[in-house]
């Protein structure tokens, strides 16, 4: 049964930058990029060399734990490095690109005579797998778990999000039969959350064999975990399969031509961005041409995702694989005059949580926000501010202390089988002891995935 939820707690951050609805097909990159360490916990077992050539859909890598896991290649080209990090670790497999980028020629694939099985083993074989994650301890989802329902979210409510309703328009077929694929994969229901505070389009809309729910509130009403927690939380024991709603499309779309899609719509975003838009990008693709004469400033930072839960990377590195967006802000390391920009200062252009400043009294104004936090790590103390913030019926500071200490058994007792580090950005964001809250959760899980899982 459809559910309609309404959250009284949760906080948007109004930035500059936003991307205009407006689409380029971005130029073919000369490199791109498959990271083992975007898939967390995963060691990778080395299928090619370098100077190898590899094919759209050519299997680069395989989980050396669990090998039916595997990672293809998005683009005809050959390997020009595998990069490697302490104790030689595999940092990043880095692929010159061809000029010719078509694919093989391959026949559709019927979905509706095939079972469960057969999907999996075909996207498995199609190195499609990792678009799936499953909760709890948030890693690609193991193929040998039955989830007890599959989430996607159909909107992105974090600070400059792409519009997912822009990036879909038009691919209605596609995305349905990647939900007719994955409506195979479990036994349980499927579950697309819309937000209820704009109308979704068509692609969304009209999606069948899920179920249909909606959600009203700040963000992290986007956050698939926010809806699992209001919809149908997590147990131990239990496994719920989570994806991005383009890369239902793109499941779809293999499953509609027999060839592996490695094309993606991302937006580029944020105040020092000199017109934010919308770019088809091949997945990994090479950012330093994408950005060429966009970015303003020059001391900036640049985000292979959203402010809040994005990796930090170079402007000639790689976009990663679960990014849908890139953003680029100030990278807020020069001086401020204490009277002025300082903590002296009135903070007309200083956006906050609270009462702080004078900008509460605007509800539409948008800020430009560099990556200073203002201060070191301070006595993690009691002020409340978690909880306004964090929409969950779980409490977000006893958890964090819990995973702080190790403490096995309060992390059970406390919910960690509910969420991941993504669901405490907020938390991060607001809390005024400055400790990355989002790390701590990640060893907590970690932790949890070897002593209890």
């Amino acid at each position: 049964m459809s559910k309609t939820i309404k959250l009284r707690k949760g906080l948007d951050i109004r930035l500059v930058g936003v991307a205009n609805k407006v689409k380029t097909n971005a130029k073919t990159p000369k490199t791109v990029s498959l990271k083992p360490i975007d898939f967390h916990g995963m060691i990778p077992r080395m299928l090619v060399k370098e100077g190898e050539s590899v094919r759209i859909g050519s299997i680069i890598f395989k989980d050396k734990y669990r090998e039916s896991i595997k990672f293809a290649s998005p683009v005809n080209g050959k390997v020009q490095a595998i990069i490697r990090g302490e104790k030689r670790r595999i940092l990043e497999v880095v692929i010159d690109v061809d000029e010719n980028q078509e694919a093989t020629a391959a026949s559709p694939i019927n979905i509706s005579s095939m079972s469960g099985e057969d999907v999996k083993l075909k996207m498995l074989d199609a190195g499609l797998w990792p678009f799936v994650r499953q909760r709890p301890i948030d890693i690609v989802a193991d193929p040998k778990n039955e989830p007890k329902a599959i989430f996607i979210s159909a909107f992105d409510s974090s600070p400059l999000a792409p519009d997912l309703d822009f990036v879909l328009n038009g691919k209605s077929e596609e995305f349905q039969a990647g939900l007719d694929v994955l409506t195979k994969l479990t036994s349980g229901k499927v579950h697309l959350t819309l937000n209820a505070k704009s109308p979704a389009n068509d692609v969304f809309k009209e999606a069948k064999g899920v179920d249909l729910n909606t959600i009203n509130g700040k963000h992290p009403a986007g956050n698939v975990g926010t809806q699992i927690h209001h919809i149908d939380p997590i147990n131990k024991g239990e496994f719920v399969w989570t994806l991005n709603a383009q890369d239902v499309a793109l499941i779809g779309q293999y499953f509609l031509t027999g060839t592996y899609a490695s094309k993606r719509t991302i937006a580029v975003t944020g105040s020092e961005i000199k017109d934010p838009q919308y770019f088809e990008v091949i997945q990994g693709t090479n950012i330093s041409e994408l950005l060429d004469g966009m970015i303003i400033g020059d001391n900036v930072r640049v985000i292979s995702g959203n402010v809040l839960t994005g990796t930090k990377i170079a402007q000639d590195g790689h976009l990663c694989f679960y990014s849908n967006q890139i953003t680029v802000i100030p990278e807020g390391d020069d001086l401020k005059f204490v009277l002025t920009e300082g903590w002296l200062g009135l903070g007309f252009d200083k956006f906050s949580n609270s009462r702080l400043f004078p900008t509460f009294l605007t509800s539409k104004k948008k800020f430009t926000l560099d990556t200073n936090t203002n201060g070191e790590e301070r006595a993690f103390v009691m002020t409340g501010e978690m909880e306004k913030v964090f929409p969950f019926d779980i409490m977000p500071m006893h958890i964090a202390k819990a995973a702080i200490t190790d403490n096995i058994d309060g992390m059970e007792n406390l919910g960690i089988y509910e969420v991941i580090p993504e669901d405490f950005a907020l938390c991060e964001y607001v809390c005024t002891t400055k400790i990355n809250i989002q790390d701590k959760i990640r060893k907590g899980l970690d932790l949890i995935n070897e002593e209890c899982m």
